[in-house]
């Protein structure tokens, strides 16, 4: 049986300095957040080990989503992740699909990236990490802070 733990709220500077193994890492997500917050603008950056949805099938590569971003600015960020990640552009609402693009998983790749997200579009990045089968020891090593530890409900 797979155990998975969760860490959220994770700033990009924690997650460039975390140590843990980018194998057992099932999925990040960086949510890059633009003042003010009630305003509800964001663009988000995730990537699923196992592949994201897409309709009955999975899809492997990076996913970006938006919510009340200039199309512009859409724009730019799409080709920004399409450079660095390649991948073959697909949309499906408000998710942008990079098919097949590389995948990245360390703490200093994703963390690095949330970075960079934050400088070029002036947003402020959270971080969520979920790992399969993480010891206690190995979760400790990371140097991710227990506070930022989610449980996740189900048959351990």
């Amino acid at each position: 049986m797979v155990v998975r733990s969760r860490y959220w709220k994770i700033t990009s500077d924690e997650m460039e300095k975390a140590e843990f193994d980018p194998a057992k890492v099932l999925n990040w997500e960086i949510k890059g957040i633009q003042e003010p917050e009630e305003d509800a603008k964001f663009i988000g950056v995730f990537s699923y080990r196992n592949g994201t949805p897409w309709d009955y099938d999975s899809i492997k590569g990076i996913v970006m989503y938006h919510n009340n971003i200039k199309k512009d600015t859409v724009n730019e960020a799409v080709k920004f992740l399409k450079d660095r990640f390649g991948g073959e552009q697909k949309e499906k609402g408000e998710r942008i699909f990079l098919v097949d693009s590389k995948e990245i998983y360390s703490a200093k790749d994703v963390g690095g990236l949330a970075k960079q997200l934050e400088s070029k579009f002036s947003l402020k990045a959270s971080i969520s990490v979920e790992f399969a089968d993480i010891s206690e020891e190995e979760r400790k090593k990371s140097g991710l802070a227990d506070a930022k530890l989610l449980p996740i409900p189900g048959k351990h």
